[in-house]
């Protein structure tokens, strides 16, 4: 039997399980990352989700190991433009970014936030370093790459052959401006 984890929203109203471990474990520093957790965190009684060195750190899950247990109806998206293949998504009853989608994945990157300090995976590696400016000023408690690797497309792949080469599609109620 897999081991199940509930996690979920500021407030509670949202839950999510996940099952098993993630695919991965990392921070992104790419600057969509960076710029949409900077206009979420804008929204009334939100917190700002980034690390102090500005990553955001997430946990990819294949998709259908995560199960909306509760407060689906509080899922809006949030796009950085109307064109933006990738999505955030937020639960609107306390304003708490639950996840990102990129266009076409078979996987989430749930915030880390979401779990419980004592439980929360440790990243494993920061990615996308090579939108900063200045990387000096990153810890180097862990591999500070560039850009995503072979391996980390490797295990994402592994995942996807996993599942069957499915997708499940994950549904929101609609989107929300920052």
């Amino acid at each position: 039997m897999r081991r199940t984890t509930q996690i979920g929203c500021a407030c509670g109203q949202t839950r999510l399980e996940v099952q098993g471990s993630p695919i991965l474990v990392s921070e992104c520093l790419c600057n969509s990352c960076r710029a949409a957790a900077g206009r979420l965190a804008t929204l009334p009684g939100a917190k700002n989700t980034l690390t102090s060195y500005h990553a955001t750190p997430a946990a990819e899950y294949r998709k259908d190991r995560v199960h909306i247990l509760s407060g689906a109806e509080n899922l809006k998206e949030f796009r950085l433009s109307p064109t933006a293949g990738s999505r955030r998504v937020v639960a609107t009853c306390c304003n708490t970014p639950m996840f990102l989608e990129m266009k076409g994945a078979h996987w989430l990157s749930l915030y880390l936030h979401l779990w419980p300090e004592a439980q929360r995976p440790k990243a494993e590696l920061r990615t996308m370093t090579s939108d900063l400016a200045d990387r000096s000023g990153l810890p180097a408690d862990m591999p500070n790459l560039k850009t995503h690797t072979v391996a980390f497309y490797g295990k994402l792949l592994a995942a996807w052959i996993a599942m069957g080469f499915r997708n499940p599609k994950i549904a929101v109620g609609g989107t929300i401006d920052v």
